[in-house]
């Protein structure tokens, strides 16, 4: 799987060699951790040099889905540090977690939040959040992929409310 790893590094572009290694976690293929060790003593070989600056751990984040993966460069632009992905937060698995700060975000695709059951469950979720003092925020695939302005701009507004009352 490294070696694989590493040819695909010198012909995929830096988001889909980061898909790539994303899928091959969820199925039990690759570890993150293991893949940057067993890289160690590849040192210099052609792809060794671009798969350790795709997993560098200050911008590496395992994610479940695209829509988590096109987010976290808008939190980094917002200038967010690494967050917490796929952590329990108030018994609920969170997308984005931010401890520091007391954020939850989740990214809300069709395909999992369309129903009204679906919805329901995301409400509660919320106020769960809210209940412990948290500041939930969901971001919808359309305001990810076409409202990215708006996105950014709540992302600093929260951030900024945030920092103030720690």
């Amino acid at each position: 799987m490294v070696q694989t790893l590493m040819d695909q590094a010198l012909v995929w572009s830096r988001d889909r060699l980061e898909r790539a290694i994303n899928e091959a976690d969820k199925r039990d293929l690759v570890d993150p951790e293991r893949l940057r060790a067993s890289l160690e003593p590849l040192a210099g070989q052609p792809g060794v040099g671009v798969l350790r600056a795709v997993l560098d751990r200050r911008t590496f984040s395992l994610t479940e889905s695209e829509l988590e993966r096109r987010f976290l460069p808008l939190a980094r632009q917002v200038g967010l540090p690494r967050p917490q992905t796929g952590v329990h937060v108030d018994g609920y698995k969170v997308d984005f977690y931010w401890p520091d700060l007391d954020l939850v975000v989740e990214t809300d695709g069709l395909r999992y939040h369309r129903t009204p059951a679906a919805q329901a469950r995301d409400l509660r979720r919320e106020q769960t959040h809210l209940a412990a003092g948290r500041t939930p925020l969901r971001f919808t695939h359309g305001q990810i992929a076409f409202e990215r302005e708006d996105v950014l701009a709540t992302l600093e507004r929260i951030i900024e409310r945030a920092r103030g009352r720690g």
